[in-house]
């Protein structure tokens, strides 16, 4: 019997069976697809909430945590499997901001680098970014990564462990269990089992535990995104305006994105959603007409309530804990949900308070 079973093989799921595995733990991880397909796959990876003013507390200290965690986790996964997650930390101009002096506060209370900026600011930065826009918000110290190489990382790093077993193309059917004791997770053609059985399955995650009698906020939020065939140097950092943004890749590639859909576990791309996106991007960076999109797909986001998520143990069982409900910033959040997590299974000292993010806290706060 494995010592925990981590359900869910998304970054988040990766990097908690790899910090539990640190730790000397036997770890379990399954998967219903592949790992690191879902929404790890389909997301932007921008290292920042779109816009991290907006957002409450609970949000900014997680992310606080993460964008300092993430620079020598990306080299230590370079290092240590060959697969570079291409961690550019580049910085973030946002365009046409309604409520900059809100985002000012912000920065000043929190200790966050951002800054009113002029046009020769960002015309310097961003030659091609379309013209006539007389200001800018900078934040400086915003990364990103290129989210599928990320995941390819992590999903070899696991496989260097030899105290972690990777279950791919392995749904959970059925959750067995007896007075608040799970027993163990029906696969498709066996039973799992663990002292420890943690939930990190997403947008599916609501759907495990609706089964188990426990309501949540969390389903799933379909999001759009296009890729751009374009050259090294068109585009060099984030940029984002009217909730919409351009992220750069390393080889010149440019990705746009995102859509923000309540239509269930549909994740087909749309036509329209293929206009609106692709206009978008020539609003921002006029010269995109002269490259073709790629490649276009859609992800389902784990939806949750002002993106704050579910972590610790659910209520009414003594061994079942869930992490899932990031909504958004997923990725964003990773190292600090990880961190959360080990510190509660492992009993170790908190580094991050778990409280606000709780199940039966925010049961009980909503």
């Amino acid at each position: 019997m494995s010592d925990f079973l981590v359900l869910g093989g998304g970054v988040i799921g990766m990097m908690l069976a790899r910090e539990l595995a640190d730790a000397g733990a036997d770890v379990t991880l399954v998967e219903r697809g592949e790992c690191a397909r879902e929404s790890s796959w389909a997301g932007g990876g921008i290292v920042s909430p779109l816009y991290p003013w907006r957002y409450p507390s609970e949000i900014t200290a997680l992310a606080a945590y993460a964008q300092q965690y993430y620079p020598d986790f990306a080299r230590q996964l370079l290092e240590e499997t060959g697969v570079d997650p291409e961690f550019r930390e580049d910085g973030l101009l946002f365009l046409r901001v309604a409520d900059q002096q809100d985002a000012l506060d912000w920065s000043a209370r929190n200790g966050n680098p951002l800054e009113a900026v002029d046009a020769s600011f960002l015309y310097e930065r961003e030659p091609d970014v379309a013209p006539g826009f007389r200001e800018a918000l900078w934040m400086p110290g915003v990364a990103s990564v290129r989210n599928p190489r990320l995941g390819q990382a992590l999903k070899a790093s696991l496989q260097k462990r030899s105290n972690i077993r990777i279950l791919e193309h392995t749904e959970v059917r059925h959750v067995y269990h007896d007075e608040g004791e799970v027993l163990g997770v029906e696969g498709k053609q066996m039973v799992f089992s663990a002292r420890r059985t943690i939930l990190c399955a997403g947008a599916w995650t609501g759907k495990l535990l609706q089964e188990l009698g426990v309501e949540t906020a969390i389903k799933p939020v379909r999001g759009q995104m296009i890729l751009f065939k374009a050259p090294p140097g068109l585009l060099n950092r984030v940029v984002l305006m009217d909730g919409r943004y351009l992220i750069p890749r390393n080889d010149g590639r440019i990705l746009a994105g995102s859509t923000l859909e309540y239509v269930g576990f549909d994740k087909h791309t749309t036509d329209d959603a293929l206009v609106s996106l692709r206009e978008t991007a020539y609003q921002i960076l006029p010269r995109l007409r002269d490259y073709e999109v790629e490649h276009h797909w859609a992800g389902l986001r784990p939806g949750s309530v002002d993106g704050i998520p579910l972590m610790g143990e659910v209520p009414g069982y003594r061994n079942l804990f869930v992490s899932a409900g990031h909504f958004r910033n997923g990725l964003v959040l990773a190292p600090a949900a990880t961190r959360v997590m080990a510190d509660l299974l492992l009993k170790r000292e908190p580094q991050i308070d778990p409280l606000p993010y709780s199940p039966a806290f925010r049961s009980n706060a909503s």
